[in-house]
């Protein structure tokens, strides 16, 4: 068989070692691996690789034009339904319930995260858990954090919920004067950034502040990477915590991302790869060979096992609220046109190239034109 998945160590190396040990146990069984860039795990459409593949690891936003397109394999009702049980009631946050549309279970999530704090420990003692605090730091020039447009897109909504403002339901984006409470916010922030935030993925900051003795001591938003807590991965070893709050109401409302591993519809060895699949997400080796080669596991006895916390500085402990109260974004057939643009016309609101009413406006019309 072959796989698809991201290329990251977090992403790729688990894949070959679960992969390696499963075929061990399965004569007959092998699974290689290919990887493809982060920006195109986010945007890339599924069936530009359903063909091709018989595993896919995927992001959640694209099960709804999956689910209408027919190009996964259902993994409810094909004899693991005992399992799917067990990791349905095991799943951090909505991780599980990502991967179900329209009334089947199109992945399974193996890989859990959102935006969550990162600190450097040697120049901070702990992460700030008020909004406030967050632009004091701000201010004596110690926070980055990750706004290339998909995640300026995310930000502004993860800054929205946790505010409680309504968005993307029904068929108005954000209450003008709520989208432009929050553009106002994260302009505010963004003027006391260095420039290079705005070209920088979640993996550019780690990289930065785990990397550079002068880099910022802290991150407020950006999907987790136990990777940069580990001992021996970076020079600068991360501690990772809760998200901030706007208010005292906790770090409700970030954007649930991670990643799950899903079967083509088209693969000629679709229970093989099932049967994998639903291994690879079960508790056994969530807990052990997974995270053991770098992954960042999906399921919450994982979360919650010693030898997981110990060996990422308390990274699931610390930032378990966050992704209990994560909010899960649209996923209808259509929203990955409106992801795209969205983050676009945020991003260049950022830059300072487009001002808040103009830019409202067209988050409003690319939302409306993509339900249709």
């Amino acid at each position: 068989m072959r796989g698809m998945t991201w290329d990251h160590s977090r992403g790729y190396d688990p894949m070959v070692a679960t992969s390696a040990a499963y075929a061990a146990d399965h004569p007959g069984i092998t699974i290689s691996w290919d990887k493809r860039p982060l920006q195109a795990f986010a945007d890339r459409p599924i069936e530009e690789m359903a063909d091709t593949y018989d595993l896919m690891v995927i992001d959640h936003p694209h099960v709804g034009e999956a689910a209408r397109n027919g190009l996964l394999m259902a993994l409810d009702g094909v004899g693991h339904d005992d399992e799917l049980a067990a990791i349905a009631s095991q799943s951090v946050g909505v991780s599980h319930d990502s991967y179900a549309f329209d009334g089947r279970q199109w992945a399974l999530a193996i890989d859990a995260a959102t935006p969550v704090a990162a600190f450097r420990p040697d120049k901070i003692g702990t992460a700030p858990s008020r909004w406030h605090d967050v632009i004091d730091l701000a201010r004596a020039g110690e926070v980055c954090f990750a706004l290339i447009p998909v995640n300026a897109l995310t930000t502004f909504m993860g800054l929205a919920r946790n505010q409680g403002f309504v968005i993307a339901e029904g068929e108005e984006f954000i209450a003008g004067g709520e989208g432009r409470h929050v553009l106002d916010q994260m302009a505010e922030i963004a003027a006391l950034l260095d420039p290079r935030c705005l070209n920088l993925d979640p993996i550019g900051i780690y990289e930065w502040m785990g990397r550079s003795e002068n880099a910022p001591a802290y991150s407020p938003f950006g999907y987790g990477y136990t990777n940069y807590s580990r001992e021996g991965y970076c020079p600068f070893p991360l501690v990772f915590a809760d998200a901030p709050s706007i208010a005292d109401n906790g770090p409700c409302g970030t954007v649930i991302g991670g990643a799950g591993i899903a079967v083509a519809s088209s693969s000629q060895h679709r229970d093989a790869a099932a049967a994998y699949a639903f291994w690879v997400a079960g508790a056994g080796c969530q807990k052990g060979l997974f995270f053991q080669s770098g992954g960042q596991p999906a399921n919450a006895v994982a979360w919650d096992d010693d030898s997981c916390n110990a060996a990422t500085r308390d990274f699931f402990r610390r930032t378990r609220q966050t992704l209990e109260t994560a909010w899960l974004r649209p996923r209808y057939d259509g929203y990955m046109r409106f992801q795209d643009e969205a983050g676009d016309i945020i991003h260049a609101f950022l830059r300072g190239e487009a001002r808040a009413e103009p830019t409202l406006n067209a988050l409003e019309t690319s939302y409306r034109e993509s339900r249709r």
